[in-house]
């Protein structure tokens, strides 16, 4: 019988043979003590042949782990492959050495897929690296106030920023932002600990630090335990969209109150582009009138692209600005000389349009508008003869259940609003594509079709792109000399720059449900896009 060791007596490394470091003991020290932070799968990877060294990691080919023991490619190993452990490894020292790794061993020796990877892991350890600079901030300017707290010279406080400033080599303005920036961070621990772990960066916490600015502590808990999950997958234009609408939702007062005294700082702002050229742009400016202006802007180059007059619709969008600011004579005038034109789709809660709620609405192309604006633009629309503007009602759930367009009933005699309960998620046909490519299948959709695909996706169906569906092509998924139908099944609107990507080599997109879009790149990798969510009330 053999002899029990003593409890204090340490275990050889026979007996550690294999074994994971234990997450209830101490860490590794020494040379090996950044192991304490890898996932299990990783440890259990490199130490069933029983050796832990750094040495074994950092000889790996480019810094990343094989897929699978028998190196095949279609693995679940710890690598920086779409799924694989370095691929979702949150953002810290651990990383940020696998990632160097894969850097100095050469990048050109990874594929596609797993360049994206290091790509993304890179995006994750900025994040986390600024996170820390926030928080010193955040330390360096508790200590300041504690001090003055303390009887200290209150000038400690006062001169933080400049302070900052020669320490980081920063202007007085930009030393400020950081600060502010440091400030609302400090009040969100959900922001915090996503752009600590990489999976927000650095733009999404300004945007959200911006968008809750004015919300007391609890109203910006509220929504950003609402938000903060969706934020990883969305841009900032997304993300803004999604905060504003919750914002509206929230505390209508207080966003009302929040726009108006924004617009007691409405000015006229000029600055130079770096290419030579310069720049003009109102800001702070009632969202009704702006977007009238928008809608008379394009209505008039519209005209003159019909007219066929030289360049794209945004240069000629740029003429008809400043023909109209300097009182140029324009060809399109003569024919819209006032009010709103062009085409407008409002989405609002049925409540909010009967004036019996207040949750916001959405402009599309635009973005989410309070409920006293989208009144107010549903009566600028309503008396312009010359526009085209449509309703989508929704229901406390966000489901649209009615959609309608406003015409002319008779001459002199006011709108009418048309309201038919319409499925925009349905499809219109049995199969995405004829059995037989000499059926007969119109290649244009009609009007109203292609007005239902613009109610679906408010902007181009690209991942991140926010150009207005109106101003997109309605493209055949399967392309339509290929058996493609022209079906809301088979439709979506792509800008024309995402329509030419679409068609491009090493590119493809597939609609496995009406609305969806899975587009697949040239690296390898698969992307979802759905169409924005309707607002709820």
């Amino acid at each position: 019988m053999q002899t029990p060791l003593p409890v204090d007596q340490p275990s050889d490394d026979e007996e550690l043979y294999g074994l994971p470091p234990d997450p209830d003991n101490d860490p590794p020290d020494g040379a090996e003590a950044w192991l304490a932070g890898l996932p299990t799968p990783l440890l259990e990877d490199q130490l069933q042949d029983g050796r832990s060294s750094l040495a074994r990691l950092r000889v790996m080919a480019a810094g990343f782990l094989p897929r699978d023991r028998t190196g095949s490619a279609a693995g679940t190993g710890a690598g920086f492959g779409p799924g694989e452990v370095l691929d979702i490894m949150d953002a810290g020292p651990v990383l940020a050495s696998l990632a160097a790794d894969a850097w100095s061993g050469g990048l050109s020796q990874l594929a596609d897929d797993e360049l994206v990877g290091v790509l993304t892991a890179w995006r994750r350890v900025a994040s986390w690296a600024t996170a820390g600079e926030l928080a010193a901030v955040a330390a360096l300017t508790g200590r300041r106030r504690q001090q003055a707290g303390d009887g200290a010279s209150p000038d400690l406080v006062r001169f933080l920023p400049d302070e900052l400033a020669t320490a980081l080599t920063l202007t007085l303005r930009s030393a400020n932002r950081l600060l502010d920036v440091a400030t609302g961070l400090a009040r969100l621990p959900r922001t915090r600990d996503a752009l600590a772990r990489g999976r927000i960066d650095y733009p999404k916490a300004l945007v959200i630090i911006d968008e809750l600015t004015g919300l007391d502590d609890a109203q910006a808990a509220a929504i950003e335990d609402a938000i903060i999950d969706a934020a990883a997958g969305q841009t900032t234009g997304q993300l803004r969209a999604a905060l504003r609408r919750a914002v509206l939702a929230t505390d209508p007062a207080a966003a009302d109150r929040r726009r108006k005294k924004a617009q007691q700082d409405a000015r006229v702002e000029v600055w130079t582009e770096a290419s030579g050229t310069a720049g003009l742009a109102g800001r702070d400016l009632p969202p009704a009138d702006v977007l009238a202006a928008d809608k008379r802007v394009d209505a008039l180059a519209r005209s003159l692209k019909e007219t066929g007059a030289d360049g794209t619709l945004d240069q000629l969008r740029a003429q008809v600005y400043l023909d109209l600011l300097l009182g140029r004579p324009t060809a399109a005038l003569s024919s819209h000389s006032t009010g709103l034109a062009g085409s407008v789709n409002l989405t609002m809660p049925l409540a909010s349009w009967l004036g019996a709620a207040q949750a916001p609405g959405e402009v599309a192309g635009f973005g989410p508008v309070d409920a006293g604006t989208c009144r107010t633009l549903g009566a600028a629309l309503a008396a312009r003869p010359g526009g085209h503007w449509c309703l989508t009602l929704t229901d406390a759930a966000g489901r649209a259940v009615g959609h309608g367009c406003a015409r002319r009933a008779a001459a002199g005699s006011g709108w009418a609003l048309h309201i038919k309960i319409t499925d925009l998620t349905s499809p219109a046909c049995q199969h995405r594509s004829r059995p037989d490519t000499r059926q007969p299948d119109r290649y244009r959709p009609s009007r109203r079709l292609r007005h239902l695909i613009e109610v679906r996706h408010r902007t181009c169906s690209f991942r991140g792109c926010r150009r207005a569906a109106p101003r997109c092509d309605v493209d055949h998924t399967i392309p339509h000399h290929l058996g493609g139908v022209t079906c809301r099944c088979n439709l979506a609107p792509l800008c024309r720059r995402h329509h030419q990507a679409k068609q491009a080599q090493g590119w493809g997109l597939d609609q496995p449900e009406p609305g969806v879009l899975v587009w697949t790149l040239p690296h390898g990798r698969r992307y979802r896009v759905e169409p924005d969510p309707y607002p709820a009330g």
